[in-house]
């Protein structure tokens, strides 16, 4: 019997808290999840991840967006599109996401409790909850998966209905008829992006010279001058000077003088870990700058050793798929279980208006490195799947290596990208080479054939193996011409 009232205790029931949670739970440990909301999930269901992504299809739906190549650009499902029409779908996704978690929990018998958690000692826990009441709970080790909230500095006037953090934007009364975004990373340009699908006038600023610069810079490239296309202004360099609310309007006016106006304010520019108020002093556990914790990476413990964190709060890559994966890693490690190393390849997805998504190296890192490589393009307006979707934009791109000839990175930009990517993702860590898209039949039509595009684009231009060329069928040497064939009536005509 456990000193402990728990095996483990989880801050936060977000992505990487859920896996982990569910994993121990299998291994037949008492778990407890703790969460300050009295609704399951975390941010990743309830204001970041899974709204975002609900928001965007309910968009391109009603919007028409993916029919307007056949029917015309003033093609619509629907008229007037409404912010109660974003929010009705958004909020019957959220329902049965928190449903099947609290389904989850209940059938593997794990434990939760509402309230803001903070340390008292180095296994105990302090909860109070929002009536005001408070319980002290132990555990012998503890997972923080508190994640993040958004960056609120000090300059922008928020007021929460035109000045906006990404939290609020979803809770819109109604739909701006000029949108500005600040920040142009994941966040902002996902929302910036889908609001242009719906004809709202979008102004996207990003103080950087440069956006998304994890990117492949080919990918930025092509994305940009789609974006742009679809009516998103994007204002590169934009030092932002000073925002105001000017009441019929928000005005931010710019560093090099410029004014922007517009009717809403979706501020997106950076997140803070949540751990301010989790007493981590008291168990000897430090935050950087941005309040994210410090971690082993194969472990996720942190300087404590019974203490692992997980998920946004641990910083890059903050996304809810590499999160799961942690979680269900901690967890198995805490209880002394081995585990399955991670894959070393997983891919991005940016759910933005066109979707993106990578997986291994771009081409930027393989030039750092001076690796030597090949080039395969496809663009899906060549595929007869983008002929009979209408896709007039999209294309996809593989990084081969000249020595080993292995796949070494994928991009995608277009439809679809965020699916088409796992193909990628699968070669690259069954270390496959362009000979696998060469030699491989693909369904016909679909978009995936633009990996065979893309493999041949490549292959005709990298040097034949040694043992391709022992199966080539050896050159004959050309035949001599036989003498044309005389006869004597015609040598007796050649006389004559």
């Amino acid at each position: 019997m456990s000193d402990f009232d728990y095996d483990l205790i989880i801050i936060g029931s977000g992505p990487s808290g859920r896996t982990a949670a569910i994993q121990a739970a299998k291994l037949k440990r008492s778990v407890l999840v703790i969460d300050r909301k009295d609704r399951l999930g975390g941010v990743s269901v309830h204001t970041g991840t899974i709204p975002s992504k609900t928001l965007r299809e309910t968009v391109l739906n009603l919007s028409g967006w993916r029919e307007r190549s056949f029917y015309g650009r003033s093609y619509r499902v629907k008229d007037q599109i409404k912010a109660e029409d974003l929010k009705g779908r958004l909020h019957m996704t959220l329902d049965h996401e928190v449903d099947v978690l609290e389904h989850q929990f209940n059938r593997n018998h794990v434990e939760t409790l509402a309230g803001l958690a903070h340390f008292v000692g180095p296994n105990e826990l302090e909860v109070e909850t929002e009536a005001g009441d408070t319980t002290r709970v132990t555990g012998e080790k503890f997972l923080i998966a508190t994640g993040t909230r958004t960056y609120r500095p000090d300059y922008v006037p928020f007021n929460g209905t035109t000045i906006v953090d990404g939290d609020e934007f979803l809770e819109m009364e109604e739909i701006p008829r000029a949108l500005i975004v600040v920040g142009a990373g994941v966040i902002g340009v996902e929302y910036a992006t889908m609001f242009a699908a719906l004809d709202v006038r979008v102004t996207l600023i990003e103080p950087r010279d440069t956006f998304l610069d994890f990117i492949d810079q080919r990918l930025i490239q092509e994305f940009t001058h789609q974006i742009r296309e679809n009516g998103v202004d994007l204002r590169l360099g934009s030092a932002i000077d000073s925002i105001k609310d000017e009441e019929e309007h928000i005005e931010v006016t710019l560093a090099n003088g410029r004014h922007i106006r517009g009717d809403m304010l979706l501020f997106a520019a950076g997140r803070m870990g949540n751990t301010d108020k989790l007493n981590l002093a008291k168990v000897g556990l430090k935050t950087d700058h941005r309040g994210r914790v410090s971690v082993e990476r194969k472990s996720y413990q942190t300087e404590v050793p019974h203490i692992y964190a997980t998920g946004d709060v641990i910083g890059h890559p903050s996304l809810a798929s590499t999160s799961q994966q942690q979680g269900r890693v901690a967890a198995c490690h805490a209880m002394n279980v081995p585990t399955v190393p991670e894959s070393p390849w997983f891919p991005y997805g940016i759910y933005s208006v066109p979707e993106m998504s990578t997986c291994g190296m771009s081409e930027e890192e393989l030039k750092e490195r001076e690796v030597p490589y090949e080039v395969g393009i496809a663009r899906f307006r060549e595929t007869s799947r983008g002929h009979i979707m209408g896709l007039e934009h999209g294309f996809l791109k593989m990084l081969f290596s000249l020595k080993t000839r292995r796949v070494l990175g994928v991009q995608i930009v277009g439809e679809g990208a965020t699916e088409l990517i796992h193909i990628a993702q699968a070669v690259l860590n069954l270390q496959g080479t362009v000979d696998y898209f060469v030699q491989n039949t693909f369904n016909y039509p679909t978009l995936a054939e633009a990996y065979k595009v893309a493999g041949l684009d490549a292959f005709n231009r990298m040097p034949i193996p040694e043992e391709y060329r022992d199966t080539a069928p050896e050159k004959k040497a050309p035949r001599k011409k036989a003498a044309p064939k005389t006869d004597a009536k015609n040598t007796a005509k050649a006389k004559e």
